[in-house]
């Protein structure tokens, strides 16, 4: 489902991956662990096409995403991948359902087709009654579920999550750890998961543990 092969990338002269390989399959749930500067942050963001890398090859849905021009890769990467970040990244002056709802307008899908989607997503994550609610007005739990609907809202093959439940305290965070395993069960949904929560890590099938820009585990 993901193949990364020998991922190398450069700041200058740099180097923070130094010839990543591994593969993710349909429905796995995979933690990536590592100390400040291991390289996380970086091959997740080249996994989730939001940066480039200077070498090696990213397959997804056997898909080559990076022979892709820069048009073509922003709609491959709206229509097959979500992105769960640690604080949330709500637009503030839209509601929980408009929020929701942006992947989708961006992919031109209808309003009427949109709205009844997001209404959906925010019903199964118990925010039937927050949904016209903007982020200011929601407690830290609920911005993340919001969050993890958005990521949701395009049937996406894969989820990247950096950090996803670092800004929560431990009940919100289990309740999100938990809410992860439940979309994989019920959908067969593909998570990639940074984090430096050992529990959340502990959970996942795979843990990937990364050390100086290489995965050692």
């Amino acid at each position: 489902m993901i193949i990364g092969k020998n991922i190398r990338k450069k700041f200058g002269e740099l180097e923070i991956l130094k010839g990543v390989d591994l593969e993710i399959n349909q429905g796995e749930i995979v933690s990536i662990v590592g100390s400040s500067g291991a390289g996380k942050t970086t091959l997740l963001t080249i996994l989730g096409t939001l940066d480039r890398a200077s070498e090696g090859e990213v397959i997804i849905n056997n898909e080559s995403v990076f022979k892709l021009n820069e048009k073509k890769l922003a709609a491959f990467r709206n229509q097959n991948i979500g992105f769960v970040f640690q604080f949330h990244q709500l637009l503030p002056e839209f509601t929980a359902i408009e929020n929701v709802c942006f992947p989708a307008m961006i992919a031109k899908k209808s309003k009427k087709e949109s709205e009844k989607r997001a209404q959906e997503l925010l019903e199964l994550f118990n925010l039937k009654d927050r949904v016209d609610h903007k982020p200011s007005e929601l407690s830290g739990g609920e911005q993340q579920r919001v969050a993890v609907a958005r990521a949701l809202m395009n049937n996406p093959k894969v989820i990247f999550a950096d950090e996803p439940s670092g800004n929560l305290d431990s009940v919100n965070a289990k309740e999100l750890h938990q809410l992860f395993f439940k979309l994989r069960d019920e959908f067969n949904q593909t998570f990639v998961i940074v984090t430096h929560n050992s529990e959340l890590a502990a959970m996942a099938d795979r843990t990937l543990v990364m050390r100086d820009g290489r995965i050692v585990i």
